[in-house]
């Protein structure tokens, strides 16, 4: 039986959140991608991330509607990511999450 409380919900919306963020690079990618990038200056911010992975991180956020992968037509191909306005809407937590970091930082060095 499953109850319906109010812990329940916060739970249920905290995995929610988690799963389209979750993951060692994906709340890295979001924070590069305050501003547009293209993939090679991703994967030169993100020393350890492979092309590989870095593809399919941007291909699940692209999925999820938080990165806009815009391609112009030219040649060279140019690819550029931003985040969509729904992943812009993910920056006070990104904040919310540097500013928590600093504080626990600061209680170990202690």
């Amino acid at each position: 039986m499953h109850l319906n409380s109010e812990h329940d919900r916060l739970t249920c919306e905290v995995e929610s959140t988690i799963k389209v963020i979750g993951g060692r690079w994906k709340v890295l990618i979001i924070r590069e991608l305050m501003a547009v990038k293209r993939f090679g200056e991703l994967q030169r911010a993100l020393p350890g991330i492979t092309q590989k992975m870095l593809t399919q991180q941007l291909r699940e956020l692209e999925d999820d509607g938080i990165v806009r992968r815009q391609v112009y037509p030219q040649i060279p191909p140019k690819v550029e990511y931003s985040l969509t306005p729904l992943g812009e809407t993910l920056k006070p937590l990104l904040y919310a999450m540097h500013e928590w970091g600093v504080k626990y930082l600061q209680q170990q060095s202690k």
